[in-house]
């Protein structure tokens, strides 16, 4: 066995080491270099890569598990200097509110941007790839870039106690979705949801509602 051989691998063996050291800390790491939140939360795990923004503003309950890429953002202004706004640009102030329950869950890659306020309530599961917003972009001035123009369509969002909401589901402003209730996958919510309803669909709509008298879910009609 050659010199250059028996070096490359003890490189190789050393690699996987540190590889296998590094996975082993990355709990630890993850929660070291959380952000400080509006409030002070016990056992949450976000894990890495993630994204947090104005965490002041971000109210967070107990025992909250976030998977890997999820972005949080509480915008206090818009269009921000990371998008490189033509100058003289008018620049919107805003007071957003995110509020986490307790022992709230997502698979991974759940996105969340508030301008006004977002609710979330206790044992909400989110799959993978959700994204929640209370705004949208303005479309007013067809001669400027969309991602210059004011936000609009400002409304809170409000997720009940123990929903369910399925893989690739967006979520729109002015949403209250009641509790219990369970969003199909790839849905689009743009409109009210009653408590302990199933809805799925471009938009969202009610599938199932479920009767008190009989225990049990119930079939919705197109015109119901």
């Amino acid at each position: 066995m050659n010199l250059n051989h028996l070096m490359k691998g003890i490189v190789r063996r050393l690699v996987i080491k540190l590889g296998i050291l590094l996975h082993e800390l990355e709990p630890s790491i993850a929660k070291a270099t959380l952000p400080d939140f509006a409030n002070k939360p016990n056992n949450l795990v976000i894990d890495r890569p993630r994204r947090i923004i104005n965490s002041k503003h971000v109210h967070v309950g107990d025992d909250v598990y976030l998977g890997p890429g999820s972005m949080i953002t509480a915008i206090e202004s818009y269009p921000d200097k990371g998008l490189h706004p033509p100058e003289n640009l008018v620049v919107n102030s805003y007071t957003p509110n995110i509020l986490i329950g307790n022992r709230v869950n997502s698979t991974g890659s759940l996105i969340i941007a508030a301008l006004n306020k977002i609710e979330i309530g206790d044992d909400v599961i989110f799959a993978s790839n959700v994204f929640i917003s209370d705004g949208q972009h303005g479309n007013q001035d067809i001669g400027l870039a969309y991602k210059y123009q004011p936000m609009q369509k400002l409304s809170p969002i409000a997720i009940g106690r123990g929903c369910w909401v399925g893989q690739n589901v967006l979520i729109l402003s002015g949403v209250t979705i009641g509790e219990m209730s369970i969003i199909g996958a790839n849905s689009l919510v743009t409109k009210d949801l009653p408590p302990r309803c199933i809805a799925f669909g471009n938009p969202a709509r009610i599938v199932k509602l479920w009767d008190e008298n009989k225990n049990s879910w119930r079939d919705v009609k197109a015109d119901d």
